[in-house]
């Protein structure tokens, strides 16, 4: 991991305000991610087996070191944020994406379906934070019923 956020497409996505590290203790990372509307959504990702096995990660509260509560959550205006960033799945601790090892089991079809978003240790923890980014940032996204605390 460490080798990983020290790499030029991590320290770049930082300076240019994309996400920044929060914090390492292993095997969890945080990790802020930017959203259109200036707020930064801090996921905690659980590494474990990282970069070979994917990381699993959600919306954090570092304040309470929990789940970030439901109205503090990015919405959806009916799109594919609203897919991904779901309260329904693994309790919030993990996005809908193909790039998450929780999320991952179960959807083999995803391998045909999405290839270019199954997680490829090589491109490490920056797929997953540009898919997140990407999310963040696109006309579905409107910002969390109620501000952080």
């Amino acid at each position: 991991m460490r080798a990983d956020i020290a790499k030029p497409a991590f320290r770049l996505a930082q300076a240019e305000g994309r996400w920044h590290l929060v914090g390492i203790a292993w095997p969890h990372v945080l990790i802020a991610v930017a959203a259109a509307d200036g707020r930064a959504y801090v996921l905690r990702f659980n590494c474990a087996g990282y970069p070979q096995q994917p990381p699993t990660g959600g919306p954090w509260d570092t304040e309470k070191n929990t789940v970030l509560p439901a109205a503090r959550w990015p919405r959806s205006k009916g799109g594919r944020l609203g897919s991904v960033f779901r309260l329904d799945w693994k309790g919030g601790t993990a996005l809908y994406l193909p790039c998450d090892r929780e999320s991952i089991a179960g959807h083999d079809n995803w391998r045909n379906e999405l290839p270019s978003k199954i997680w490829r240790p090589a491109a490490g923890i920056n797929q997953y934070l540009e898919l997140v980014h990407e999310l963040l940032n696109c006309a579905d996204y409107c910002p969390p019923l109620v501000a952080a605390a």
